[in-house]
């Protein structure tokens, strides 16, 4: 009988250590009791009852990733793609998740690969290769609406590489070298002729500073000779004004007519008559030609 009561104490210790539970951080236990869903147990302590209660399902709520295998896709102008995609979710519900869906990693997977199938067959090759952020963004909202019924919540999808058949890489690469070659054309075009254009303004400008230094030499030349004429009838005028106050008024006039007559002796003329009136000049001249010494 001894026995027998030390046999029971250790097989009721037994249970009630193995109906000791502690759920772990970033995890939810769903419980069944008798065979139906009871409850879902947070990180914590918990007590299982034995023969009555069990975990059917340990659930991480931790962001995980689904890496799919590239698939092939047929865009809208009939270009076969092969597009590799990734899915981030979580699991929001613990009981939807348990419940929900018999392989909810095999759903998600038929479920991503059909929507990016209906998503890129609405897109043009040229689309599809550009708006990568768009078909991420239909991906996404499409499959997060899905999963909710599942327990699921899909964060982001990427498409992480999109891959033309090698046809249409090698058609692109031409276009791609066509449109290089074509800027840089346009760019030395452009160069050429903003070449000339700076030639032309620098050839304008080199005319217009020859035209202005010109004018202002003609310029220069006129003030002088304008200066020396003026400095001679000054000096002219100066000189009857001193023959006047010398001589006085008619004076100068008998010697004025006489430079005239001296200019016409310059002449080819043989014979020049002196008026009596002027031969009086001689004692003048010699004169004033004392006085200007």
């Amino acid at each position: 009988m001894y026995y027998v009561v030390i046999l029971f104490i250790i097989f009721v210790f037994a249970i009630v250590i193995l109906g000791v539970k502690i759920v772990p951080q970033s995890q939810t236990y769903v419980i069944e009791r008798f065979g139906g869903y009871n409850a879902d147990w947070e990180v914590g302590f918990h007590f299982l009852i034995p023969f009555i209660d069990r975990i059917a399902k340990k659930v991480s709520l931790k962001e995980s990733l689904f890496d799919y295998e590239p698939q092939s896709v047929i865009t809208k102008d009939n270009v076969t793609l092969s597009v590799d995609t990734v899915v981030f979710y979580q699991i929001a519900d613990a009981k939807l998740y348990t419940y929900g869906a018999e392989n909810p990693k095999l759903a998600i997977e038929k479920l991503t690969l059909t929507t990016l199938r209906n998503v890129i067959g609405e897109l043009e090759l040229d689309e599809t290769l550009t708006s990568r952020d768009t078909i991420n963004g239909r991906l996404r909202s499409i499959l997060d609406d899905a999963t909710d019924a599942w327990g699921i919540k899909v964060n982001r999808v990427e498409v992480k590489n999109i891959e033309p058949p090698a046809s249409v890489r090698e058609a692109m690469e031409k276009q791609m070298r066509a449109e290089r070659e074509k800027r840089a054309m346009v760019l030395e075009a452009e160069g050429q002729k903003e070449a000339a254009i700076l030639k032309a303004e620098g050839q304008k400008q080199s005319v217009i500073l020859a035209a202005e230094a010109k004018k202002e030499a003609a310029i220069r030349e006129a003030e002088g000779e304008a200066a020396a004429i003026i400095s001679v009838q000054k000096s002219v005028a100066d000189g009857l004004a001193m023959i006047k106050e010398t001589v006085g008024a008619e004076g100068a006039i008998k010697l004025k007519s006489f430079e005239a007559l001296e200019k016409v002796a310059d002449g080819k003329s043989t014979k020049i008559i002196i008026p009596s009136d002027l031969q009086n000049l001689s004692s003048l001249v010699c004169g004033l030609t004392e006085i200007a010494k």
